[in-house]
């Protein structure tokens, strides 16, 4: 699966190419959103991958959207302006009705509509979604929303929004994961009708917000699927979400390699290259081993994920062994370059801060080992 897609990957590369370094630290600068670059990826159609072609899309599996993903940030380009386009796409996929389906897959796959807000997570739960407390009210053939939700990325450049909100009160279901339910926000009409967004400032350039819901009324067309099953369908959506991610982190990795690399071989001081030091080599080589174990548990997990399984255990543990690949690499590309390293020009210490966000997003570490430990070696439930 490596040479998967190459046709794919050099076209990625050629696009990524016209982005350079200069555009993502002017971006960062200002906190800007790169709308160039997320039109360039629209227009090539590389954000449609997933849907299918009677809707305008490419048809292609979620390996194909994996390698976009990972040369985009091979590149020193960032799909985090973009990539919930194509994990969200899962749960309209697959639970969406047809009517939604037509109504909004071919607008997205133009670039018309833009799909990138995923609102879940809420200041007082956390990762523990079933805590949620936004609720969504049943009033005739519409729903009634209040309730905040907070690392909403991308809300003020979204036309749309998968939800995810309580529509039984907790004490009235028999399962925890029951009474919660997944709708699809027209964002253009809940703006200034009772929504309203709230950019919040990061040590990245990651375009995150928290929402406010005050009697936000949604049609009750737009909740997908069956009332109270939303949380079973936005789990294969975060399966998808953290292969995504593992594969983004790899492509990372392998920048700060490449990047790591090639100044070792460049680089002199005391009339030999620095790389001709085990002191340089060793974090470098070893990195570089990280990043292809984690490869192949990204590989895995998307075979086991195409093959219609449910790989949640090696969804979880790709994202985190490229999360901690990717992380290795960046602290060896910070120690290689020294001094240089926090330049902004090397655009090291850009991709630094922005990979760091990996170790706690879209999932914590400690959950997934959390998860593991309970899910797959039978231990005690820890949380």
């Amino acid at each position: 699966m490596t040479e998967a897609y190459e046709a794919i990957r050099e076209e990625v590369a050629k696009l990524c190419a016209d982005f350079p370094g200069e555009y993502w630290r002017a971006k960062d600068k200002d906190r800007a959103y790169p709308g160039e670059f997320v039109e360039a990826l629209n227009s090539a159609g590389y954000l449609a991958a997933l849907i299918p072609e009677e809707y305008g899309g490419a048809g292609l599996p979620l390996s194909a959207a994996a390698a976009i993903l990972e040369e985009i940030h091979r590149s020193g380009s960032n799909g985090g302006a973009c990539h919930a386009q194509m994990y969200i796409m899962g749960t309209v996929l697959r639970h969406g009705s047809q009517a939604q389906k037509a109504e909004y897959l071919p607008g997205i796959a133009s670039g018309a509509l833009r799909l990138q807000a995923f609102a879940v997570t809420e200041p007082s739960s956390g990762t523990d979604t079933l805590s949620i407390t936004t609720f969504a009210q049943r009033d005739g053939n519409r729903y009634i929303v209040n309730g905040q939700k907070i690392w909403t990325s991308r809300a003020e450049h979204s036309d749309l929004m998968l939800l995810l909100a309580r529509t039984t009160p907790r004490d009235q279901v028999e399962k925890r994961t029951d009474g919660l339910s997944a709708f699809l926000v027209d964002m253009r009409e809940a703006h200034g009708k009772g929504m309203s967004i709230r950019p919040i400032d990061t040590m990245m350039n990651h375009s995150t917000t928290e929402i406010f819901f005050d009697d936000v009324a949604i049609p009750g067309a737009n909740l997908i699927g069956e009332e109270g099953k939303g949380f079973r369908y936005i789990l294969s959506g975060m399966n998808a979400e953290r292969i995504l991610i593992a594969a983004e982190c790899v492509g990372d990795a392998k920048w700060f390699i490449d990047k790591s690399a090639a100044y070792a071989r460049e680089r002199c001081v005391f009339g030999r290259p620095i790389g001709q030091n085990q002191g340089i080599q060793f974090p470098i080589a070893r990195a570089y081993a990280q990043m292809r174990a984690a490869e192949l548990m990204v590989h895995d997990a998307l075979r086991r994920y195409e093959a219609g399984e449910n790989p949640a255990a090696e969804a979880n543990m790709a994202k985190m062994l490229a999360a901690e690949a990717s992380w290795a690499a960046a602290e060896a590309c910070v120690q290689t370059h020294g001094g240089f390293g926090f330049a902004a020009e090397y655009d090291i210490e850009r991709k630094f801060r922005e990979n760091r966000l990996y170790q706690v997003a879209p999932i914590s570490t400690n959950l997934i080992l959390s998860y593991l430990a309970e899910h797959v070696l039978g231990l005690p439930r820890a949380y």
